[in-house]
């Protein structure tokens, strides 16, 4: 997307151009340098209180919901390898 892009701008040499919902749609997220592949989504979550606390210990106080977020994705991607293996063992004692 290498296209270049122009945005009117008004006569007044001081002034930002003039920017559009269509022009923010064509905004890309980026962290650093490099385009986000995703926005996080804000969420509400209940959690019980012992959780939480040992999350902040676990990360020091802040950064917490980082490691929450890590912890779930683990969990996520654990399961799909569990349900990976679990398949190809069926399949091995069905073939056998």
């Amino acid at each position: 997307m290498n296209k270049k892009i122009t945005l009117p701008a008004s006569d007044d040499l001081d002034e930002a151009p003039v920017w559009t919902d269509d022009d923010f749609k064509l905004a890309v997220h980026r962290v650093g340098l490099k385009p986000s592949p995703q926005k996080k989504q804000k969420i509400n979550i209940t959690l019980d209180p012992d959780v939480v606390a040992w999350f902040k210990q676990q990360a020091g106080g802040r950064g917490y919901q980082t490691l929450i977020n890590a912890t779930l994705r683990e969990a996520m991607q654990k399961k799909t390898i569990e349900e990976t293996i679990r398949k190809v063992i069926r399949e091995e004692l069905r073939t056998s």
